[in-house]
This record gives C-alpha cells, structure tokens and sequence, in this order.
C-alpha cells in the first residue's frame, strides 16, 4: 500500500490521574483482542504499556483516576481540550474512588494518620470524579472495570455507535447464573439489588455479598435496599461502612450512608497522627 492510499488509524490515549492503574491493567489483561485493537488504532499515549507518545489531538481518550492535585485539575482540562471523546474508566474516575472518604472528614486528618510530616504534601481536600471539571462523553464504571465492557466501549466508538453495557442491577447476574440470592438467605448484607452490573456477580457466587464495585445502578432505591436489610438484623454502621468504599462518593451510595448514620460516626474518630504515635 502506497502512502498516499494508506489508512489513517484513529488515535487512542491512556491517562493515569489518582489510581491504583487496576483499570489500565484491564485494557491490557485482553491480550489477543489488544492486538486487534492496536491494528484499529494508534495508541497514541499509553504509559503503563509504552514510554512512545504521539501528540494530540485525540480522537479517544480514556482516563483513570480520580482529580486530587491542582495539577491534575489542569492536566485533564488540557486532556479535555484534546480529545475528541473522553471516557472515563472505573470508580475513580466516575465518581472520586476509595480516596473521596477524605470528602467526609476534616481536610488533613487521614494524612495525619499515615505521615509523620504531612505539611509536606500537596493535595486538594477533596476527590472529585472527572465529570465534576470538564464533559465526559461516557463512563464505564467498576473497581476495576471489566476488559470486555472496555472493549465493547472502544468498538463501539470506532463505529460511531452507543456503546452496549448493561445498567440492571447485579441481581439479574446472580440470577442468570443460579447463584441464590445471600440477602434472602440471610447470610450477607449485600448492595446486589442496588449495584451496577458487570462483574458477573462474582462475589456472591464465592459466598460473599456484593459491595458495590461497580456503583449504583439506575433507579437504585439504596433506602428500601437499607430498610429491608436493617429489619433482618444488620446494624446502621455496618451498612454505612459497606456503601462508603469505593463508590463512597456516588450520590445514591452518599445520601444512603447520610441516611443511616452522621458519616464522620460511621468513620470513626481519626485515631492519633503518626507523629504522636511516634
């Protein structure tokens, strides 16, 4: 093929905000179907894969992480600018991840717990979604994500269609699997009736009730799901707990724990910093 007949493939950026890069370990955990993709594209920026960079623009970018630094509030607003579809990829992205539990404490009190001189670090009070700063044309949600919701995503994109991901609850994947339901068993508070669907309700077909990885579903009612679950016996502070993970920040799994318990109770007095400790 000349160069001048050559196809031009669209190009795809990778970037990493406040995260534990579980999900770009999904894009590369397809293995065979990430070959296909880098035949469709051209991965442009992909650290955890590659040190070659492309400049933009973009025609994808996908970004993990949650924002927490004023670097990073400016890092994804030039991210923004250059791409041309921006989709976010899991929990800390969607909604600020594990790290937004410092959204219900006083600012500095969790770094106070681990360093001996956190006045030496330089971070935002909060952790806040992606969404919270520039448009987002999708979010693909799960701590982590599932690969092949990712894939169906980047297909879809390529064909200029909506992506296909499921937005029933975790329920339906217990049920099309014949796992019995653990809340009715009375074995588990489980958040199934209220959590997005996409890990093959993995844990509780191992005996484990579901904690929300993949965040709330549409039309979550996580107040009934509490009610229900607080009459057979689970206590406010666990339930509180159990929604303040890794969606700690999703407004349905917020105002949930808000209605259970004062969330600052529900944490637990901060316990001595480490210099006292010390």
């Amino acid at each position: 093929m000349s160069a001048d007949t050559a196809v031009v493939r669209p190009t795809l950026a990778v970037w990493k905000f406040a995260s534990c890069d579980g999900c770009q370990l999904s894009l590369l955990d397809l293995e065979p179907e990430l070959l296909a993709i880098t035949r469709a594209v051209r991965i442009a920026h992909f650290t955890e894969m590659t040190r070659a960079h492309v400049e933009g623009p973009y025609d994808v970018s996908l970004v993990e992480g949650s924002i927490t630094t004023d670097d990073d509030v400016a890092r994804i607003l030039e991210v923004r600018e250059q791409s041309r579809y921006l989709v976010t990829i899991g929990a800390c992205a969607a909604t600020g991840g594990i790290q937004a539990l410092r959204n219900f404490v006083e600012p500095g009190a969790f770094p106070a717990m681990v360093y001996a001189h956190p006045e030496y670090l330089r971070a935002l009070d909060t952790s806040t979604p992606v969404s919270a700063h520039v448009a987002v044309d999708y979010e693909l949600r799960g701590c982590p994500i599932d690969r092949f919701q990712l894939l169906e995503v980047i297909l879809a994109l390529l064909a200029h269609r909506r992506p296909i991901v499921a937005t029933h609850s975790v329920c339906q994947e217990c049920k099309a699997r014949g796992t019995v339901c653990l809340a009715v068993l009375g074995e588990s508070a489980c958040l199934g009736p209220v959590t997005r669907a996409g890990c093959n309700a993995l844990c509780p077909s191992v005996g484990r009730g579901c904690f929300g990885c993949f965040g709330p579903s549409e039309g979550a009612n996580v107040d009934s799901l509490t009610q229900w679950l607080r009459s057979h016996g689970h206590a406010d502070v666990t339930l509180a707990r159990l929604l303040q993970t890794f969606n700690a920040a999703a407004p349905d799994f917020r105002e949930g724990a808000t209605n259970l318990v004062a969330t600052k109770v529900t944490l637990g007095a901060p316990p001595r910093s480490r210099k006292e400790r010390l």
